[in-house]
């Protein structure tokens, strides 16, 4: 797929464009509830002939009935230029105050979505739901169906990422410790014909697979973002809250458990000053095209937050190991 860069245009309802050879190819937010840019937590398949992009919305400026997150819903034909097709809105007394961060996977011809509730702190969990269209889903009725269990964590699950693995299909997500100030990792894996209901799914041990420790990763590790790379795994995540600035690093794991850090720097780091992700560089999702093509998509802003606008780069390998391809 040939990836071309193209001028600023706002559109109905969304910001999209590149200014000048320094910027992405890819600058995407949707501007429907707040009337500026504001899209995040990136996923994105290729689904029917088209890609499909899932990210989540805002609450709209007024205090309307269900006024919460939500997730939306974009297609495009070149991963560049993208359409906003749909909403995905509370639906369920768990999904009353909010759904988001929702993370989609191909499976047997349907989209499943495994998202989060949002709003209800350490209570929040990991939810699923099936679409055979992509855009109109149906919710697992034992949702939600993960949230993590131990005195080491304070049982919320947010950041859903899903990946095929060993016969198996894993599930990572973020929680947080008991004192609710640190942002790490828990997970759990599921029979890949199971159904992903709440039985469905064991623990992967009760401590967190991946917590921060590095300066730039702050009090945060968080949004998992998993590519299968023949016997190994590879997590792409966030570091730091966000606009701390939250930046993305790299660890790689040849069980699906143990992870270790590729490197001690932010694999994709923040902007610099001035340049449209200063704030940060957050949130990845990584999507590998049929042609082999990996990109890793990711949210960014340099407002501290007023706006968030979706991006990706593209992801070569060099010696076993990720590398920001040339010329991204």
């Amino acid at each position: 797929m040939r990836v071309t860069r193209r001028t600023l245009l706002l559109g109905a309802g969304a910001f999209t464009g590149g200014a000048n050879a320094a910027e992405p190819a890819m600058k995407w937010g949707d501007m429907s509830r707040l009337g500026r840019p504001f899209s995040k937590d990136p996923s994105v398949v290729r689904f029917n002939g088209r890609y499909l992009l899932y990210y989540s919305m805002p609450p709209y400026l007024d205090r309307r009935p269900g006024n919460g997150w939500a997730i939306g819903v974009a297609a495009s034909s070149n991963l560049v230029d993208w359409s906003k097709i749909g909403e995905i809105l509370p639906q369920s007394d768990y999904e009353a105050r909010g759904l988001c961060a929702g993370n989609a996977i191909v499976l047997n011809g349907a989209v499943h979505l495994f998202y989060n509730t949002y709003g209800n702190a350490a209570k929040d969990a990991i939810c699923h739901a099936v679409s055979r269209d992509g855009v109109q889903f149906s919710r697992n009725p034992s949702n939600p169906v993960f949230r993590p269990t131990g005195p080491w964590t304070c049982g919320r699950a947010i950041d859903a990422e899903i990946v095929p693995y060993r016969g198996k299909m894993f599930l990572y997500a973020a929680t947080r410790d008991p004192g609710y100030k640190v942002q790490m990792l828990t997970g759990a894996a599921a029979d890949i014909e199971s159904g992903f209901g709440r039985d469905s799914w064991s623990q992967l041990g009760d401590a967190p697979l991946l917590k921060p420790e590095l300066p730039w990763e702050r009090n945060c590790i968080e949004a998992p973002a998993v590519l299968r790379r023949a016997t190994k795994l590879f997590m792409f995540y966030a570091g730091g809250y966000n606009n701390e600035p939250q930046q993305i690093g790299c660890a790689v794991s040849e069980d699906g458990v143990r992870w270790r850090r590729i490197s001690t720097e932010p694999f994709l780091p923040n902007g610099k000053p001035g340049e449209w992700n200063s704030s940060e560089s957050g949130h990845p999702a990584v999507f590998e095209d049929d042609d082999g093509q990996v990109y890793l998509f990711f949210q960014g802003n340099n407002d501290r937050g007023k706006t968030w606008l979706l991006s990706f780069v593209k992801i070569d390998f060099k010696n076993g190991h990720p590398i920001l391809a040339s010329g991204r």
